[in-house]
């Protein structure tokens, strides 16, 4: 099981490496939500998402020889980035198997960190098996994007610092959830500083299979989410991650995606902040759910800000049609 300690020791590495992203508030969204709200603005971190923290922890941990096999990782996106930064900044190779519908600026990021890009179908091939075939003919170590430990570490300082940073104890954290490893590491560290919190994973309504694998008792496979929020349109969660969410979560909340570019609007336009659809997500999902948090001190993460300009405009304006 994840550990706290190993949370510490993920801080330990990424100290003066990961940028310490602010807290953010605003009395205006407080009268919109009926509760104190603290956005932790990860969007604002290295490439622009909270999976620098475990990307950089996983990477890190493997030590020189571990390094000079080269790394491989799956992603639609951040985790890609993240680990071709780590990777760059470690002076190793990275191989990075991406979906080949991935937005352009992803892809385009991830091969600007220096890693080789090796795309796939989405909806016909398992990212995982092809990853495998990778680490198996170049003898690469593989760094998966949430069912790993040290990266689930590394994600977990997200929630260290928020708790640190917020000027009054939180009463709940949400975070977005896909796989699992960034609430996982989140909800260790959140109830180890604050015992008595509820932490709270967030989905899209299309891709809801943490919600049904904790309700059914048992890890549920769902086919990939047609949802905006192209970050978690994993179709299960990790055998790592999802003890631990059945241990320590409150709940699970989903949000349509409507409501979640909603949400992108108004940080736009009223806290200039550029948030990707699924950065936006657990923010959303507190909107939706806000009878439930009325009063409360609500920590939320906003994970990420990968959206370019063009895809950014298009849900603004109703171009992409958002369910």
């Amino acid at each position: 099981m994840l550990t706290f300690s190993d949370i510490e020791a993920a801080a330990a590495r990424l100290k003066g490496v990961a940028h310490r992203t602010p807290v953010i508030t605003s009395r205006t969204l407080d009268a919109l939500i009926g509760a104190r709200v603290y956005l932790k603005a990860e969007n604002l971190q290295r490439m622009g998402a909270f999976k620098f923290r475990g990307g950089y922890n996983a990477v890190s941990a493997l030590g020189e020889a571990g390094r000079a096999r080269g790394v491989v990782a799956f992603s639609s996106g951040n985790h890609a980035q993240a680990v071709a930064l780590a990777a760059q900044l470690h002076g190793c190779a990275a191989t990075i198997v991406m979906p080949a519908d991935a937005p352009a600026s992803k892809l385009a990021a991830t091969r600007g960190y220096g890693a080789e890009v090796i795309t796939y179908d989405r909806y016909t091939e398992d990212r995982a098996a092809v990853a495998r075939t990778v680490v198996e003919s170049r003898g690469a170590a593989l760094i998966p994007p949430f069912d790993y430990y040290p990266v689930m570490a590394g994600q977990g300082t997200t929630a260290i610092e928020l708790i640190e940073d917020a000027p009054e104890p939180l009463d709940a954290l949400i975070a977005c959830t896909g796989g699992g490893g960034f609430v996982s590491g989140c909800a260790v560290a959140a109830t180890h500083l604050t015992p008595g919190i509820e932490v709270f994973a967030s989905e899209p309504e299309l891709g809801n299979d943490i919600q049904q694998s904790l309700a059914a008792g048992h890890i549920v496979t769902i086919d990939v989410p047609r949802t905006i929020c192209d970050g978690q349109q994993t179709q299960s969660c990790g055998t790592l991650t999802f003890p631990i969410m059945q241990a320590l979560l409150a709940g699970v909340l989903t949000v349509p995606d409507a409501v979640v570019v909603q949400m992108m609007r108004f940080l736009f336009e009223r806290m200039k902040l550029v948030v990707e659809p699924s950065g936006a997500n657990a923010l959303a999902s507190l909107f939706h759910h806000r009878d439930r948090f009325a009063g409360k001190r609500v920590g939320v993460t906003l994970s990420g800000g990968n959206v370019s300009v063009e895809r950014f405009a298009a849900l603004m304006s109703g171009a992409e049609p958002a369910g």
